[in-house]
């Protein structure tokens, strides 16, 4: 018998080498941009146009700053600031960083908890309360101004800081509880729940976790509040006189017959200062804020 050869033994066929995807050219998505690109800076540029006509006609002098046509060509003067300084600014502005932090604290305090019981731990009746708070802000303010001065004279608080307080914090009060009830809204249950379960008090619960994550929200409605006490005229210029904030300051320089442009103009600048400069400090907080929860 002869021996039968093995049958030949076939190599395995080699598999196919991957194929990379082709790149895509971000160069093609760069280019689509540019329309947006440049709407968006027009749009910075007619935005902050009028703040640097401000800027330009505090370094001009009366006359210049009078002219119809404006002038980019002239000789910069700081006259008007010192005047300002000297003029009994920082008693005004003391006045304004006072009223601001303060009623923006009180704010906070009254507001977070208030935001709580409407939100995470809903109470009986939370949306006519939501209701009350929000009706607050239809009335016009110079409705109520008669009864509020007659109130602020029967208490002995007419030209004093105190009135301010009251009222800023009443102004600002409902917009706080709807923008933290927003905020809290977003919190998710389950983690609430989890707390709870492991034996963390509401307080506890709203102190160590919460309240962190929401804290961009705070901090953009912090700020919300605190400009709208920087930039709040009619309570003052009805309700006080001397002892006053910084935008009844501004009238002391309004006269008539005479040129005030550029004085006026150097002091919207030294009281606009503090509110760019905090916008600044705190952006990345109010654009996180302002955006909390729009993208799940």
């Amino acid at each position: 018998m002869t021996a039968t050869a093995p049958p030949p033994v076939r190599k395995a066929a080699a598999a196919p080498a991957p194929t990379r995807a082709p790149r895509r050219s971000r160069r093609g998505n760069d280019t689509a941009g540019w329309p947006v690109a440049v709407l968006g800076w027009l749009g910075s540029l007619v935005l902050f146009s009028p703040i640097a006509y401000m800027l330009l006609k505090s370094f001009q002098s009366e006359t210049d700053a009078a002219s119809p046509s404006p002038k980019l060509i002239f000789r910069p003067t700081l006259e008007h600031y010192q005047s300002t300084f000297q003029a009994g600014f920082w008693a005004y502005a003391g006045n304004s960083i006072v009223v601001a932090l303060v009623s923006t604290i009180l704010v906070l305090l009254l507001a977070v908890p208030a935001a709580y019981a409407l939100s995470v731990r809903p109470v009986a009746k939370a949306q006519d309360i939501l209701f009350f708070f929000i009706s607050t802000k239809m009335m016009p303010v110079a409705a109520g101004i008669i009864p509020l001065y007659v109130v602020a004279q029967e208490m002995h608080l007419l030209n004093t800081v105190v009135v301010l307080l009251i009222l800023h914090l009443g102004m600002n009060l409902p917009l706080a509880v709807w923008m933290i009830r927003s905020f809290l809204q977003e919190v998710p249950g389950e983690v609430i729940e989890a707390a709870a379960m492991d034996g963390a008090s509401r307080m506890r619960i709203m102190r160590s976790i919460v309240l962190p994550l929401v804290r961009p929200g705070l901090w953009s409605t912090a700020l919300l509040c605190c400009v709208f006490s920087w930039n709040e005229y009619f309570y003052a210029v009805n309700l006080t006189t001397t002892t006053s904030t910084l935008p009844l300051f501004m009238q002391k320089f309004l006269s008539f017959g005479e040129l005030y442009t550029a004085q006026v103009a150097a002091v919207a600048t030294v009281v606009s200062i503090p509110v760019v400069v905090l916008g600044w400090i705190c952006q990345r907080s109010l654009v996180r804020g302002l955006l909390f929860g729009a993208v799940k």
